[in-house]
């Protein structure tokens, strides 16, 4: 059996195919179940749904939240978890997601304020509301760093979206919204979902990595201070 329950999608975050693309390569592939997991939206759930149905493909509800975990001792870090099984109609749910897309766009502003102060100083022309309008435009589902990244390549500014962030977005980073694990975890078991550690070791992305290497360190954190919040750790991820 075939199983793949973290995809991200164009159309609902910083995937590179479509709602629709995504089905096609899963039936492609043989895929038997999987989920789409947009970051902080669930826009495309529905449309997922139905194409499951057409492809013949099992389907369970699924969206990336990014947590802000706070560990005695040390600075808020910032982790992602997954959630599943929820009621795509719970208005909470929803709601909060609302919340969270509109902060992303306000803080998408702010991060280009503060490319223009290093532009200012490398004598790079500025970004300007015109820019901002062409990369919101590029934008299928939820904005976030990457559709930035990507229109630094398309400027010529940076040669990929990795040097991007490296020159530039690490640097010129915005805190992203609060939600605590707590907040997290009701929003999601309270629409009848549940709640999962994304990618806990993953070297290079939002993990537990922020705060330790050391696996029995990381086993320590879950087990002390997340596991009355979620009911499960994904253990592969690629």
């Amino acid at each position: 059996m075939k199983i793949d329950l973290h995809i991200h999608t164009k159309s609902g975050s910083d995937g590179n195919l479509s709602v629709e693309e995504v089905f096609q390569e899963a039936k492609r592939r043989n895929i038997d179940l999987m989920s789409t997991t947009d970051h902080d939206s669930i826009d495309c759930q529905e449309r997922a749904i139905a194409l499951a149905g057409r492809y013949g493909i099992s389907y369970i509800t699924g969206v990336e939240l990014n947590v802000t975990f706070r560990y005695p001792g040390s600075k808020p870090v910032s982790l992602d978890f997954l959630g599943y099984r929820y009621d795509i109609g719970n208005q909470e749910l929803k709601n909060k997601l609302q919340l969270l897309r509109e902060y992303r766009e306000a803080r998408a502003r702010k991060i280009l304020e503060k490319l223009n102060a290093e532009f200012d100083k490398e004598n790079i022309e500025r970004f300007t509301e015109e820019d901002l309008r062409k990369i919101q435009d590029s934008v299928d589902g939820v904005f976030g760093r990457p559709h930035i990244a990507n229109y630094l390549v398309e400027k010529g500014i940076v040669n990929s979206q990795q040097e991007a962030f490296d020159k530039y977005l690490v640097r010129c980073d915005v805190p992203k919204y609060p939600l605590s694990l707590a907040e997290a975890s009701r929003l999601v078991r309270n629409a009848g979902g549940i709640l999962v550690h994304a990618h806990p070791n993953e070297p290079r992305g939002t993990s537990l990595v922020s705060l330790t290497r050391d696996l029995d360190e990381q086993t320590e954190i879950i087990e002390k201070y997340m596991l009355e919040y979620i009911d499960g750790v994904e253990c592969w991820h690629s």
